[in-house]
């Protein structure tokens, strides 16, 4: 299903071009929904109330103080390390769908007045899969954050690590493991989110390593899918298998919050673990290559 591809119709003249508007299909209801509606309502059907995947930038204006938000590397853009057929192709035809340059948008921006570093996943774009961009990505926030003392909260949303980019992929694994470990270390606030899908090797490296964990209502979260588990075990599995709900009532996640809610409970979680402001500027090297961005303070 495209859900961000729009068709062009031209008239016989040739003079004019009518754009037919791209519409999502509720799972739950099955009804139609222009998508711009959809998205308009914080990506939530009008009818039923069911979730649809959100993207990033939609995502970030539905969290964080209007204005407040400043993007850090946004022009970073996939190389096609091991030369996978037609990938280039791909990356560009997914650009232009989703409106993004890759697969998790970063940057910095106040909720509800508390300064945060933020990372959100973006599922229209190659379904979030992490590949050296999108790992990287998260490197670059998450040693920001360490290195300005901000918490960090991640929006996660992925089928996993990126089959086009090979070991390159996989190597995101613990590369972004190993730097959200060194921001725990300077005892920093850690927030996952976990939206639907959230599987893969990301869910096998950061998506997992908060120190608190929410999950929307009915998110997908697992490593497996529950199909090839099925596939492979022969056992018919629970209903609801790795789902939210059968995750929070295990002990795997912490609280399940509906979408509406969410900027009022991360504005709550950063308040309440919020260190006091510094007496004293620190010079870092984050702070020297993002010098414009604490220009704009």
């Amino acid at each position: 299903m495209k859900l961000f591809s729009e068709k062009i119709e031209v008239k016989n003249d040739k003079s004019k071009e009518v754009k037919e508007l791209a519409k999502l299909k509720c799972t739950e209801c099955g009804k139609d929904i222009i998508a711009e509606i959809a998205h308009a309502n914080d990506s939530i059907c009008p009818y039923c109330a069911a979730l649809f995947r959100q993207p990033a930038y939609k995502r970030v204006e539905m969290i964080v103080d209007s204005g407040s938000f400043i993007e850090i590397e946004r022009e970073a853009k996939s190389k096609d390390p091991i030369e996978f057929p037609g990938y280039k192709n791909k990356i560009v035809d997914e650009q232009n769908k989703s409106k993004s340059k890759e697969g998790v948008v970063i940057g910095k921006a106040t909720i509800k007045g508390v300064r945060t570093a933020l990372a959100v996943m973006d599922s229209y774009f190659m379904m979030g899969s992490m590949g050296t961009v999108v790992g990287e990505k998260i490197v670059i926030i998450a040693e920001f954050a360490t290195l300005n003392e901000l918490p960090l909260i991640i929006f996660c949303a992925s089928g996993g690590a990126r089959m086009q980019e090979g070991i390159h992929s996989l190597l995101q694994m613990s590369r972004t493991t190993i730097a959200l470990a060194r921001h725990s270390e300077k005892k920093l606030l850690h927030i996952n989110v976990l939206t639907h899908p959230t599987t893969g090797g990301v869910t096998a490296s950061f998506a997992m390593q908060g120190d608190i964990t929410i999950a929307e209502p009915k998110a997908l979260i697992g490593f497996a899918g529950p199909r090839v588990i099925q596939q492979t075990t022969t056992e018919e599995l629970p209903e609801g298998f790795q789902r939210a709900e059968s995750l929070l009532e295990n002990g795997i996640i912490d609280s399940i919050v509906d979408r509406k809610d969410l900027r009022d409970t991360l504005a709550d979680l950063l308040a309440l673990h919020s260190k006091p402001a510094a007496t004293h500027e620190k010079k870092s090297i984050i702070r020297e290559v993002y010098d414009d961005v604490f220009k704009r303070n």
